[in-house]
């Protein structure tokens, strides 16, 4: 832990788009104040727009250009093909890497890590015991509350950070099933690639049309967008690391100048959630943060609190 201002991430891009739309994504984000990047397909081996030689010359410029690289690897491997694309990750040796399943941890074993929010790490022992086998950084499981990380914080072993997603669809559950090719009727195996089509994912409504789930090929994902800046001053006060901003395909460059100006002028905390809840297509939702459910929303009383 640390008493310095947390760094701003941008996470791997968790959806499929073409490969002109990732570069210029990119080239944008480099003009950014964000500080470290994660890059790399964690959803479906299926999903090739750039191939792993491409996200790593991609890496180099980004690194070039001053971001901090991280290559994130599947959340969910099923094929020896998949292994071979995460040994040559593992094995780059240039870059750090976020471990999305036990598998990749295996493999980093001795090498510097990152877990993502796919590793289910609960308590300081699951960390103290990956901190032996080379875990620099850990990314909070979305599900666990400010009070639990608050708890962990207090004992995380010595030359581990802490990384919160702070913006972004919730990544719920992952399955070998692909949901975006069964909502067209087709099978995983011929999905035509339907998820191009839904850059932001497939949004799924309740009987009473009200948006819950997102559809993201084997990924569930919330329909709200998780939102934690009016927490901001609660997260900093238990000297987390990294703030994690999740990828959108609209606006994703105002909502990390949001979150960077709120770091340095926390005065305009109240003004500027409000300037954020105008970017977002859905709703927000806050309710894992604050131990109730993942749904629920307690940002319109931080905000009246603020002022």
């Amino acid at each position: 832990m640390n008493n310095t201002q947390p760094k701003l991430s941008l996470g791997p891009v968790l959806y499929y788009w073409s490969r002109d739309t990732l570069f210029d994504f990119y080239e944008q984000m480099i003009e950014t104040p964000v500080d470290i990047i994660y890059l790399g397909e964690t959803i479906c081996s299926k999903r090739k727009s750039l191939r792993t030689s491409d996200w790593l010359t991609l890496a180099k410029k980004l690194a070039e250009a001053g971001k901090e690289v991280v290559l994130s690897t599947l959340a969910l491997l099923e094929a020896e093909s998949e292994l071979k694309t995460l040994r040559r990750l593992c094995e780059n040796g240039q870059f750090m890497v976020e471990a999305n399943d036990m598998a990749a941890v295996n493999l980093l074993e001795g090498n510097s890590f990152v877990t993502g929010t796919s590793v289910n790490l609960y308590n300081t022992r699951a960390l103290t015991q990956l901190a032996k086998l080379g875990l620099r950084r850990w990314v909070l499981p979305v599900e666990l509350s400010r009070d639990t990380l608050a708890d962990m914080q207090a004992t995380l072993p010595e030359g581990v950070e802490t990384e919160v997603l702070v913006y972004g669809r919730l990544p719920l559950a992952y399955s070998a099933r692909c949901f975006t090719a069964r909502a067209h009727n087709l099978p995983k195996d011929d999905c035509q690639y339907r998820c191009l089509d839904y850059p932001d994912g497939l949004t799924l409504s309740s009987q009473d049309k009200k948006p819950f789930l997102s559809l993201n090929g084997i990924q569930t994902q919330s329909a709200c967008f998780y939102n934690l800046l009016p927490a901001l001053d609660d997260i900093k006060s238990m000297n987390v690391d990294v703030l994690r901003i999740s990828p959108q395909s609209r606006h994703t460059e105002k909502i990390v100048e949001i979150f960077h100006r709120c770091l340095q002028e926390p005065g305009n905390l109240a003004e500027d959630t409000v300037r954020l809840q105008r970017l977002m297509p859905m709703e927000s939702c806050d309710g894992y943060w604050y131990g109730q459910a993942g749904m629920a929303e307690q940002a319109k009383a931080a905000i009246s609190e603020l002022g």
